[in-house]
């Protein structure tokens, strides 16, 4: 099959991508906030056969692919990978239990034949767990990251839950999940701290101050204590509210880095957009993590890593 469709499912957003197998080359998408979540509600109210409601949110955002791309898409294979195989997906699945190898052959695949009613084929990849932490579709990121060194990895996936994932001699070995992208916009939109933060223009120069202020507070300071200074540095007119904002993204992103002190990973990638990787970066510089630092795009490495898993299956 010369085509085949990227679903990136994750809990709050739903991503659909036509993919030219061979080059990798995007056709067209459909981007929309039907996650699994939104799925998930509905379907309860719905009385519906699980699978069938969620193949029917799939086959509405395959349409809309196939009205842009002037492409027939009735049998074209879908690789799902993100929050489908979860308790509040279409199936749960359990997770592959660490280490799995960084090709994909180790995940656990589950794979859906055609039906009457949904003609293609559904390859829904299920996640990964160590001990005490678990991830599902950063494996399959990891899968498209063309990792070579042997030698021991760290590969940073910020977000709502930044993942961070050990990689060593071509098998993933550990992973953690900080809340990083969560907390902050529970403080800066439910919290007390709601009316001190405002993301808002200012020169980069300040934009940066603010943030390096932050992580060097996270890095020699208690957290609980720190944010609550966001809310002292309004009361007692220090900064602004847009200074403030970047004072607590540099805390929280600080916070979550403050690790790797003690570390001593032969490279760190960052696997991500170019905002999250400007501000990982900065950060890094600033505690003086000297290490290699990669940058991988994020989108690119989930096609990559389905493709992979996708050939595996031929």
């Amino acid at each position: 099959m010369n085509q085949f469709i990227s679903c990136d499912w994750g809990t709050s957003s739903f991503r659909l991508r036509l993919i030219e197998t061979e080059t990798q080359s995007v056709v067209t998408e459909v981007v929309s906030q039907q996650g699994i979540a939104a799925t998930y509600a509905e379907w309860k109210k719905s009385f519906a056969d699980r699978l069938l409601f969620y193949e029917s949110v799939l086959s509405s955002g395959i349409q809309v692919l196939s009205s842009r791309s002037g492409y027939p898409l009735s049998e074209v294979p879908i690789i799902i990978s993100g929050m489908a195989s979860s308790a509040i997906g279409m199936i749960e699945l359990d997770y592959a239990t660490l280490p799995v190898k960084t090709d994909g052959s180790g995940l656990l695949i589950h794979i859906v034949e055609p039906s009457t009613g949904f003609k293609h084929r559904m390859i829904i990849v299920s996640g990964v767990k160590s001990e005490n932490d678990v991830m599902r579709g950063e494996e399959t990121i990891i899968a498209g990251c063309d990792i070579k060194s042997d030698g021991e990895q760290l590969f940073i996936l910020p977000g709502t839950h930044s993942k961070h994932i050990v990689v060593e001699k071509g098998f993933i070995k550990d992973l953690k999940t900080y809340l990083t992208g969560e907390l902050f916009d529970l403080l800066a939109t439910k919290s007390i701290l709601a009316n001190s933060v405002k993301n808002e223009n200012s020169p980069a120069a300040i934009i940066n101050s603010s943030f390096e202020q932050g992580v060097e507070d996270a890095v020699n300071g208690n957290l609980l204590n720190n944010i609550f200074r966001v809310r002292a540095n309004r009361l007692l007119d220090k900064i602004s509210p847009g200074e403030n904002y970047h004072y607590l993204s540099g805390l929280l992103i600080g916070a979550e880095l403050s690790d790797l002190l003690s570390k001593n990973y032969s490279a760190i990638t960052l696997v991500t957009d170019e905002k999250f990787s400007t501000l990982y970066s900065n950060a890094l510089r600033f505690l003086k993590i000297d290490k290699p630092i990669k940058h991988i795009n994020a989108s690119e490495a989930l096609v990559k890593g389905q493709r992979a898993i996708y050939k595996l299956l031929l």
